[in-house]
């Protein structure tokens, strides 16, 4: 098994597991043989990876809202997690600009809410808190963002994922510091993510995937925007042996310099235009597309990209699956689920693609996949 059995029989506690990467991450996680309890309200869409993965019936759900001190308390106090893994947010950046005060207060507040009851139920904890790529001062620059860059934001949701880096790093050195803690807390920032099972409003594969089983052009609002895009279980990966590494200093000789911010993206021939991607996405399921650019429409950054130097010295971490085949493999979960639709299915085929996965990281050599590690 992957990551040496640092998960089995641990507990872990997820907050946005109803979510696309949440609920990715829940799946693995029970595949590791964790106990897993999640936090969050309903699935945002219909149809949603949570239910066609069948994981309210495979882990311990609790719904509730992050913007709720006393729900994100007892949640914490009940569930006794060894780890935590933080995704629940207001993820979208346009509809960030519609309602820019749930944006902020499920962001920041949020984030301030999980790391309170973290600092109050003062257990052993190990905790990664996950932001965004976005959380940068994007100068559009075409070299890499490294860690210690500027946090900014030109729109509500990048600024409120810079600012919660903030909120982290004070905790950190305000509760969290010093060589005996028994919490270590460490940001991860990622972005672009495409995969199966994503089906929100507003999002380039999504939007694809919809269009193509209507029979419809794909409508692409920014085509020239470049983007580095990686599959889910990229960052996953990081996720995991990230909160591996916090929890087992045997795992890195860098573990007292693990309770930070990490980039996880994949390699720099990943990054491409949204045209570029749509086109591949029409390799594997053919169709057309359509330029819907609008001079009017809200601002959004047409550069951005990672440097993962740190993650790759540190955590012996490093992106896995090329461009083509992260989009070959999304672009068949979908079509999968669209012509075999029951739960048992797609949990099948999505449980294959981790196992694919798992088995190139540990072909290539990838510190996490390798058995016995630790």
């Amino acid at each position: 098994m992957s990551f040496s059995d640092i998960y089995r029989g641990k507990r872990v506690l997820i907050t946005g597991h109803t979510g696309f990467k949440g609920a990715w991450l829940a799946e693995w996680l029970i595949q590791l043989g964790a106990e897993v309890t999640g936090f969050a309200l309903p699935p945002p869409t219909e149809p949603s990876l949570y239910n066609q993965l069948g994981l309210g019936s495979r882990l311990s759900h609790v719904e509730g809202d992050v913007r709720d001190l006393a729900a994100v308390l007892a949640v914490v106090s009940k569930a006794g997690p060894d780890f935590i893994f933080h995704l629940a947010a207001q993820p979208l950046v346009r509809l960030s600009y519609e309602q820019p005060v749930e944006t902020y207060a499920t962001n920041i507040m949020g984030t301030v809410n999980v790391l309170e009851a973290v600092r109050l139920a003062a257990r052993p904890c190990f905790v990664v808190i996950v932001t965004t790529d976005k959380c940068y001062e994007n100068r559009e620059w075409a070299h890499g963002y490294r860690e210690e860059d500027a946090m900014g934001g030109y729109d509500p949701y990048s600024s409120s994922k810079g600012a919660a880096e903030l909120v982290v790093s004070a905790y950190r050195r305000s509760y969290f510091s010093g060589p005996d803690t028994a919490i270590r807390v460490a940001t991860a920032r990622a972005g672009n993510v495409i995969g199966g099972g994503d089906w929100a409003l507003d999002r380039i594969v999504p939007d694809c995937i919809r269009a193509l089983v209507a029979g419809d052009a794909i409508p692409v609002r920014n085509k020239v925007a470049t983007r580095p895009w990686q599959h889910v279980l990229e960052p996953l990966s990081g996720y995991l042996w990230l909160g591996a590494c916090l929890a087992t200093p045997t795992l890195s000789p860098f573990h007292s310099k693990l309770a930070s911010a990490f980039n996880f993206g994949p390699a720099l021939a990943s990054n491409r235009t949204v045209a570029e991607l749509v086109q591949e996405i029409l390799k594997n399921w053919p169709g057309e597309w359509v330029d819907k650019s609008d001079p009017a429409a809200v601002h959004e950054a047409r550069l951005l990209n990672l440097a993962t130097d740190k993650a790759h010295h540190l955590l012996g971490w490093a992106p896995v699956w090329p461009f083509a085949e992260t989009v070959s493999r999304t672009i068949g979960w979908y079509r999968e689920a669209h012509t075999a639709s029951s739960v048992a299915g797609i949990h099948a085929f999505s449980s294959s693609q981790i196992a694919a996965y798992t088995s190139a990281a540990r072909a290539a050599g990838i510190a996490w996949a390798i058995e016995g590690k630790s």
